[in-house]
């Protein structure tokens, strides 16, 4: 049964990990712990994107509001994740189709296309020098997936009016990736790619900037409803706030703050590497175009290249609490699969981090009481979806219900188990898949 806390055991208290990411933007100014009692109207406990952003757009309408994180802002998987800014949600429209409905398909991807907006425009308006780039390709590494692959996208181009999206054929995606890998897929140039702990600190410093209260090194201990009903006292390892609502967004760093979260949210760790620079030259033989790459493994690689041409690869996952002893290794595996004409590279960052997915893949976006939400599962299609999710979140507070009510309707199961069964079980079904990507 798994044990521990993913708040603190493979990570220094109050510290950036060492990664690119880290070595590779200016951090802000610590903010201050919170220290005794306060109130506030609305109190948001994890500073990654979708605190970040209810933090923001909750400001920018005049609430008072208090940003409380156990570490750093954009400490979590939002300063951690590949970086990468896709269209559409975690599960395809057809799937959501078959399971909810065109309409409500039809829905969630108008909700995917206004995430993606939505970092675009809070990138121009705040100014926040992420490094974004345009373009994303996905990559079929079985021949069997490219019919599916080159339907689909005409599909979106038919049903949903994209014109963004094109398939690309084998003699094609072996021109755009210098690997033999692959058997087709297609290229979107309406998703796109960017440094992602850059965007959560400029999304930081937006929200301070509009007035929201920012504590790092305040982990919240517990809450509870007051004694009236009216707000929440949220009590943290060094003070307590009473606050008119809690938006609870920790995602995968949840631990047990929240069982009824934590039964339908589970965290699984994730891990990417950093090569040295290669150069402008042998940057554009791996990826032709500077799009970012994303494959059709069960267990994911994904990859793209930094602005000083190095190639950022993410592979590999662990279902076990703990990191590996060596991630540069544990992903370097997988990078030469790829990419085995780069035996000879140094890999110069290795580095780990802890998503949390769901059992439909799909957000659990949820009210669970009058004066308690949460938004949480991204299930690794958090860059865009985490952004609006803190949006809609502050339309909830603020009585505006509409996008809120479209997620909230998106089944969410259990996992089976409990607490005692559900992490061996989750390990036997993603070895089961990770397995099947080999036949």
């Amino acid at each position: 049964m798994f044990s521990g806390s993913f708040l603190y055991d493979n990570d220094a208290e109050g510290a950036y990990p060492p990664s690119y990411y880290t070595e590779s933007a200016e951090p802000l100014k610590p903010f201050a712990a919170l220290e005794g009692s306060g109130s506030c109207d609305v109190c948001i406990v994890g500073a990654g994107y979708t605190g970040l952003s209810s933090a923001l757009h909750l400001a920018q309408r005049g609430y008072d509001v208090v940003l409380l994180d156990a570490h750093r802002v954009g400490w979590g998987a939002s300063g951690r994740n590949g970086g990468q800014v896709a269209s559409g949600q975690r599960k395809d429209q057809e799937s959501l189709e078959d399971s909810l409905g065109p309409e409500a398909a039809r829905s969630l991807w108008s909700l995917a296309q206004d995430a993606n907006a939505l970092v675009k425009s809070l990138i121009a308006d705040h100014e926040i020098d992420c490094q974004y780039k345009h373009g994303s390709l996905h990559a079929d590494h079985k021949h069997r997936y490219v019919d599916s692959s080159k339907a689909y996208a005409e599909k979106l181009q038919r049903d949903y009016d994209y014109d963004q999206i094109r398939f690309v054929p084998k003699n094609e995606i072996g021109e755009l990736v210098g690997s033999d890998t692959y058997f087709g897929g297609t290229l979107d140039m309406g998703a796109g790619h960017l440094h992602p702990l850059r965007y959560a600190l400029g999304l930081a410093r937006a929200a301070a900037d509009a007035g929201a209260r920012i504590h790092e090194r305040s982990q919240v201990v517990s809450y509870k409803n007051s004694g009236n009903g009216k707000t929440v006292k949220i009590k943290t390892n060094a003070g307590e706030i009473d606050a008119g609502f809690l938006i609870l967004a920790c995602n995968g760093y949840l631990d047990d703050l929240d069982s009824r979260i934590a039964s339908r949210v589970m965290p699984i760790n994730n891990y990417i590497i950093a090569t040295e620079p290669l150069g402008g030259d042998r940057a554009r033989s791996l990826i032709r175009d500077d799009v970012c790459v994303s494959d059709s493994r069960f267990v994911v690689n994904y990859y793209r290249m930094s602005d000083d041409h190095r190639l950022l690869f993410g592979g590999g996952e662990s279902y076990s609490h703990s990191f590996p002893s060596d991630i540069k290794n544990f992903v370097r595996r997988p990078m030469l699969q790829v990419y085995p004409q780069l035996r000879d590279v140094r890999i110069d960052y290795g580095w780990g981090g802890t998503l949390a997915i769901t059992g439909s893949r799909m957000p659990y976006v949820a009210r669970l009481s009058d004066k308690v939400l949460t938004a949480c599962g991204y299930s690794g299609n958090g860059v865009a979806m985490a952004t609006l999710a803190g949006q809609v979140l502050g339309d909830a507070v603020d009585g505006t219900l509409g996008r809120f009510d479209v997620l909230e309707k998106v089944p969410t199961m259990r996992f089976p188990g409990g607490r005692r069964l559900r992490w061996p079980l989750l390990v036997l079904a993603m070895t089961y898949y990770a397995l099947r990507d080999r036949l």
